[in-house]
């Protein structure tokens, strides 16, 4: 379904070396994705290389400025359509991948995904906010990311409460995100953290991007 030279091309830019195998599971999570967004709302981007840029490649890139150790854990708060969690457990597979989500109906389209795959992945029916209250939640993970879910300053008080001590929280955002990110540093500090890093980059359509960690 997807131009998969054009994904393994975009990944190899950024040092990520895709397999046949992993291709073939990025063109069936693409496939999988247009079928059921025919009976749920996924996703407004269902044209094969609008996925490729604006899903896969924005998810992968992630893993240009984070280098999670070898099974590190990471709970992706309203996981959505499963991006950047499930393109990273495609990366990534060793990555102990939690998704979370309010809505029950996305967490069985994810759980076919996982199936499908052949890529095991837990996945939570929850608010984020009563998420992080959750004693077998709170603190439990090396990293957790969300991407574009709400403004900074409520995604940090959403995520923070996910991850343990020397873990990070890594915000994907899109353009002109420095305002969010000075509202936030009341939040950040008021939950333990510190903004470290910010990294922009733009993908192969122009669009900007922002990641926060």
């Amino acid at each position: 379904m997807i131009p998969v030279e054009m994904l393994k091309s975009g990944a190899a830019a950024m040092n990520i070396e895709l397999t046949d195998t992993q291709l073939a599971q990025f063109d069936l999570y693409a496939t999988l994705l247009v079928e059921w967004n025919q009976k749920m709302n996924l996703t407004a981007i269902t044209d094969p290389e609008g996925i490729v840029v604006k899903h896969f490649l924005d998810s992968l890139s992630f893993l240009r400025y984070v280098k999670p150790p070898k099974n590190a854990s990471l709970i992706d708060v309203g996981t959505g359509a499963g991006f950047p969690a499930v393109v990273l457990k495609i990366a990534r597979p060793d990555l102990r991948i939690t998704l979370l989500d309010s809505l029950n109906k996305r967490l069985l389209f994810l759980q076919e995904v996982s199936r499908q795959l052949h890529l095991p992945m837990t996945t939570v029916h929850a608010r984020a906010e009563e998420g992080g209250r959750n004693p077998q939640l709170r603190q439990k993970f090396d990293f957790a990311t969300a991407r574009a879910v709400a403004a900074l300053p409520v995604l940090s008080e959403y995520c923070l409460p996910f991850v343990k001590k020397g873990g990070a929280f890594v915000a994907m955002k899109g353009p002109g995100g420095e305002t969010e990110l000075t509202d936030a540093q009341k939040a950040i500090r008021t939950l333990g953290g510190k903004h470290e890093e910010t990294h922009l980059h733009t993908l192969e359509d122009g669009s900007s991007r922002t990641a926060y960690r």
